[in-house]
């Protein structure tokens, strides 16, 4: 009987939180409708915008939840760049030759890149998210632990709604409101997406010649240099690896002739490139783990995604497709 009662209690208790969360939410929803419009946003477009917004709770839990657990390099690229994957990447950039040519033409950022970027962040396409991203954005905003950074990315999805780029009903992302083929968040999206076909929309979600120009353009206006690669994996004397993780040397930009210098050596043992460039050398899992020297493109990618896991497996992948596989 207790057990029962206590039952009871908790289900009365979990109903009058789940009350008091919907009051508030509708709160302030009301609140940012009216942001919205002292920001110049058209009525229309805000009623349409904050219609039948309900709370989100997935994507709060998400955001709360995201993983912690360490993996290693190896285990990371095992997972995200499997063979079916490079073999798909392989297929893709043959596909798409001709457009991807135009492309890197206009950028100057190399396929192998775009294409590996794109299968990277959406599988090619096939992995966009099905979170209506206002509504994702209004809840990750009202659960407050980042209000101003999803408000920020919430009056950007309000404009390119504003500008036409994309139906309400494919308006659609990630959890935190990444959207489309690339994965661009509302920002990202105002200050390097491109209607690569001038058909009047920069469209990510469906169209490949706007997702492959938005790629490159970004990574273009970060700095990319279309005459280099990435990076390479390398080997070195263990009282070097251990200095350099410990800090002494750490992203130290060096010609590729002083890291010859002292020791560094392709994986497969032989000599660095004689080229006239620099590198910084990078472990991601630690002095036993995979040691590379990356280029300034590496660096760019890097302000693509933070994760040094991330940026490594975009160059070893579009190393792959440039092999054939």
């Amino acid at each position: 009987m207790l057990k029962r009662v206590v039952m009871l209690l908790m289900c009365v208790s979990i109903s009058t939180f789940a009350q008091q969360t919907d009051a508030e939410f509708a709160e302030y929803v009301s609140n940012l409708k009216q942001e919205a419009l002292q920001k110049g946003f058209q009525a229309p477009l805000v009623e349409r915008a904050f219609a039948n917004l309900t709370y989100k709770k997935k994507a709060v839990t998400a955001d709360r939840n995201q993983p912690e657990t360490k993996l290693t390099l190896d285990r990371y690229l095992a997972t995200r760049v499997p063979d079916w994957k490079v073999q798909q990447a392989v297929e893709k950039a043959a596909e798409y030759e001709s457009l991807l040519s135009q492309v890197e033409k206009t950028y100057g950022v190399q396929k192998r890149f775009i294409v590996a970027l794109w299968g990277n962040e959406s599988n090619f396409g096939r992995i966009q998210g099905s979170f209506p991203v206002v509504g994702a954005l209004v809840t990750l905003a009202f659960d407050g632990r980042r209000e101003a950074f999803f408000k920020q990315q919430l009056f950007a999805a309000l404009t390119i709604l504003e500008q036409g780029h994309v139906d309400f009903e494919q308006f659609t992302g990630s959890w935190a409101g990444a959207m489309g083929q690339t994965q661009f968040i509302p920002t990202s999206f105002l200050n390097y997406a491109v209607d690569f076909d001038q058909d009047g929309k920069k469209d990510i979600w469906s169209n490949p010649a706007d997702v492959f120009a938005s790629i490159a353009n970004y990574l273009s206006s970060e700095g990319w240099q279309g005459d280099f690669t990435w990076g390479r994996q390398v080997s070195m004397p263990d009282a070097l690896a251990a200095q350099n993780y410990a800090g002494l040397s750490k992203e130290l930009m060096q010609p590729l002739s002083r890291w010859q210098d002292l020791g560094v050596r392709r994986y497969d043992g032989s000599d660095l490139p004689d080229v006239d460039i620099k590198a910084s050398l990078i472990m991601p899992d630690g002095e036993k783990g995979r040691i590379y020297l990356v280029y300034n493109n590496f660096h760019t990618l890097m302000r693509w995604n933070r994760s040094s896991y991330f940026g490594v497996s975009v160059g070893y992948l579009s190393d792959r497709i440039k092999r054939g596989y």
